[in-house]
């Protein structure tokens, strides 16, 4: 939200300098970093001057310049060579002196001292599009001859210059979207500090634009109103205006809305805009002569019904969309976006304002099923001031008379059914000095309650009183949301320590064992060259809504979204992960390693929300996400690079469970594939509780992100790995003094046979001897039979204590065998 200095100003007085403002609002909540600048012609026309020409011959080495001298107002006869073919002495003329910059679009240059066919200029006489004026290039610009030489040009043009200061708003505070809303807030600072006998920063009252001159110029030419849709439509208001003549606007609009970024249209559309930036009430004009039978309808259309709006999109409705029609036709999309064919234009000279309060679970809903996110729904979806429309109708129709003339049909006719009404909060003292951790006067405290327009009313309990919320104030329903308001207008930074500190001092406890594990795997990672990642927890719906492994049924949705990007949250960490991927790439970073410890959340679909149990259907558990892409091993004089692959993957997560204290004997591995892996590996406890799954990404889902090379990647579910860990124990031993000895088996067997069972099978025939099972050669294709293979393993057989005998390792092997033979392998 952009809030232009001057224009604060219309509505509160105050002292502060613009980033002395900015610096206020921000301990109020508003959060304001950037403070910019905004001239009306830019560079403010600095070092031009009004200059007198006092000679003018034509160039002696040029047939189109030039030589003249100028009085600059500084007693001597400057001498500037001029290629203007209207250029004449005695003219009264701009001049831009030397070091003056000046700019053409996005260039700028400086005037330099220089010579130009041989002869000096010190300046130049400029155009009035060389300094921001105008568009046109037939001559110098030639002006008043009573202006005295040297006035500085800025003020004979009366530059204007205005700071426009951006204020990143919180979902909950839509009403601060506008200048109105912001004076609020800096009237309850000056209210708190007046009462605490401080230097008050601004006015305690606001100058609310009056309509008490509303007065209907006839009472016929109204235009009627039904509405058809009252869930979607609580409150509407409109009133119309006749024979209004369509123009530009005032410079003082004009600069206001260009203060804020926005560009100046027409004097209807920019009175509109006025208001709904002035006093945060969004409105729409319609052209009275496009709407057929001058009878508005609000309603809801049947699913399908095509729609083609203002920017020229055609968007196919649906039938919980709530539309302003005529009696025929869908004319605008309620509270998000108006139509092509039912705007205001130069030819327009009726128009009917539209001033309403709309559901805000309709209008975001709306908004996101169409992709479209405008001024009016961004305040409409986060919850408008359902008792304002009456009020903007009169002001809208009072600016439109004043600026494009017209007569105002009938009173703003409101059409009514419920809307919600202030809310009404017990609050209590004490409560407040708990949560704040320090007492306020309770005079202090019902002064800025007063101030932020909440009404105070005692109760037979002196330590409470009962409040009345304005409904504005949409985010103010409970007690606390009271103690935070009254909080940011006294001020967190003038809440001090206590000179004591209380602690629990408490053992170490899961938590702590917890964050140990997780900073010892992360050390590791980061040893192998991976970076750690840090993704945003809310995630674009986008990612889930045709996804059937993770549906969007299954997501913890958020009630008011910043925007479609950030409206779930996140199910998994692979889709934050690819966006960083693809973020790198892009930027010539191909070769990557990335790691993240982060929290997801899902709910189960089919449990609803009770009051007794309002978390049941909601999860958050902690994952460990690793991406591979690219080289793995980078190319050198004495080697090739290498592709990073899934058995690169599955080898730095089996160092994991290793390091964590998990036995590769106490897991299982199964081999599948799913709608986000081509291949994967899921491996599990012998419980079958799931504890990662890996493997290699489906090319269709890196397409979604632009990527073209490979990666794979694996979630690691933590919790139940961190159990496992926990229950580990670390023991050490002395090296053993006896030598180890290896034995080679050849197996024939079943092409569907996997290592991984052969290596189960012969460590459950072995246990004490046995050290590792290792495979070293994989053989199909001639001389075996068909559907056969042949597996080389290795044996490693040690005893700590004594060396093995020949009679020993041939028991050992010889149980290992027959437990071979009975599983299906033979010895080849």
């Amino acid at each position: 939200m952009d809030i232009s200095y001057k224009w604060l100003r219309r509505y509160i007085d105050f002292t502060l300098a613009p980033r002395e403002l900015a610096a206020a609002l921000t301990a109020m909540g508003l959060e304001c970093d950037t403070v910019e600048e905004v001239e009306s012609i830019r560079g403010g026309l600095r070092g031009i001057v009004i200059g007198k020409v006092l000679t003018c011959e034509p160039h002696p080495n040029s047939d189109h310049l030039h030589i003249t001298t100028v009085d600059l107002g500084d007693g001597k006869a400057t001498q500037i060579v001029c290629g203007a073919p209207n250029v004449a002495a005695g003219q009264t003329v701009v001049v831009a002196t030397v070091g003056t910059t000046l700019y053409d679009g996005d260039k700028e240059f400086q005037i330099k001292k220089s010579k130009i066919r041989g002869v000096e200029s010190l300046g130049m006489i400029c155009a009035e599009d060389e300094i921001g004026l105008g568009h046109s290039h037939d001559g110098i610009m030639v002006i008043d001859a009573e202006v005295a030489p040297g006035t500085p040009a800025a003020e004979y043009f009366q530059v204007d210059s205005d700071y426009r200061l951006e204020v990143e708003l919180t979902p909950n505070r839509v009403d601060a979207a506008s200048h109105y809303g912001v004076a609020r807030d800096l009237k309850a600072l000056a209210a708190c500090c007046a009462a605490q006998g401080q230097q008050a920063p601004a006015s305690t009252e606001i100058n609310v634009p009056d309509v008490s001159g509303f007065m209907p110029d006839t009472d016929k030419g109204a235009v009627k109103i039904t509405v058809e849709d009252t869930q979607g439509c609580p409150r509407y208001c409109g009133v119309t205006v006749r024979g209004v003549k369509v123009a530009e606007s005032p410079e003082w609009i004009k600069k206001l809305l260009m203060a804020v970024g926005q560009r100046p249209i027409n004097n209807i559309v920019d009175i509109t805009n006025f208001v709904l930036l002035g006093i945060g009430q969004p409105l729409h004009c319609f052209d009275l002569s496009k709407v057929e039978g001058e009878h508005i309808v609000v309603r809801t259309c049947p699913a399908g019904t095509k729609f083609t709006t203002l920017d020229g999109v055609e968007h196919t409705l649906d039938g919980a969309d709530l539309m302003i029609c005529d009696e025929s036709k869908p004319m605008c999309i309620a509270g998000v976006f108006g139509g092509l064919d039912s705007g205001v234009t130069e030819a327009t000279t009726d128009v009917f304002i539209e001033s309403a309060y709309f559901n805000p679970t309709r209008v975001r809903r709306t908004a996101r099923r169409h992709g479209l996110s405008t001024d009016a729904s961004f305040r409409y979806e986060r919850g408008a001031d359902p008792a304002i429309p009456p009020y903007a109708a009169r002001l809208a129709a009072l600016l439109i008379k004043e600026l494009a003339g017209g007569e105002i049909c009938g009173e703003v006719e409101d059409v009514c059914a419920t809307i919600p009404s202030p809310a009404e909060i017990e609050f209590s003292f004490s409560r407040c000095a708990s949560l704040i951790g320090k007492r306020l006067p309770d005079e202090l405290v019902k002064t800025i309650l007063l101030a932020l327009e909440i009404e105070v009313t005692p109760t037979s309990d002196p330590d409470k009183v009962m409040l009345r919320v304005p409904t504005y104030r949409v985010d103010v329903t409970r007690e606390c949301d009271v103690v935070e308001e009254i909080l940011r207008i006294y001020g967190y930074n003038n809440v001090e320590f206590g000179t004591e500190m209380h602690a629990n001092l408490s053992q170490r406890g899961d938590t702590d064992l917890d964050y140990d594990l997780q900073q010892k795997i992360s050390d590791r990672l980061t040893g192998e060259g991976f970076n750690e990642i840090l993704n945003n927890s809310l995630t674009s719906v986008s990612y889930y809504e045709k996804s059937e492994q993770l549906p969007l049924s299954g997501c913890v949705t958020l009630m008011n979204p910043l925007s479609g990007d950030l409206s779930v949250m996140r199910r998994t960490l692979l889709f934050g992960g690819l966006e960083s991927i693809a973020h790198n790439i892009n930027r010539k970073a191909g070769d990557l390693r990335f790691y993240e410890f982060g929290n997801v959340y899902w709910r189960d679909a089919d449990k609803e929300v009770t009051v007794e149990k309002p978390l049941a259907p909601f999860h958050e558990t902690m994952r460990l996400g690793i991406w591979l892409t690219g080289d793995f091993v980078a190319p050198g004089w004495n080697r090739k690079a290498a592709e990073a692959t899934v058995y690169d993957l599955k080898g730095i997560v089996s160092n994991i469970f290793r390091t964590l204290g998990v036995a590769e004997h106490a897991l299982a591995y199964e081999q599948t594939s799913d709608e986000f892996f081509s291949a994967a590996l899921v491996v599990s406890t012998r419980s079958g509780q799931e504890l990662c799954r890996l493997g290699i990404l489906r090319a269709s889902l890196l397409k979604r992100f632009d990527i073209e090379q490979g990666v794979v990647y694996a979630e690691i579910d933590w919790r139940p790995l961190f159990r496992l860990a926990a229950k580990s124990e670390v023991t050490y031993a002395p090296l053993p003094k006896t030598q180890p000895v290896r034995r080679d088996l050849a197996l024939l067997v079943d092409s569907d046979v996997t290592f991984q069972s052969i290596e189960q099978t012969v460590r459950k025939a072995e246990r004490k001897l046995l050290r590792s099972v290792t495979l070293f050669d994989v053989y199909e294709g001639k001389n075996l039979p068909e559907g056969k293979k042949s597996y080389a393993i290795a044996l490693t057989l040690q005893d700590d204590e004594k060396t093995l005998n020949d009679r020993q390792i041939d028991a050992v092997m010889q149980k290992i065998t027959e437990a071979l033979g009975r599983s299906g392998a033979e010895l080849r």
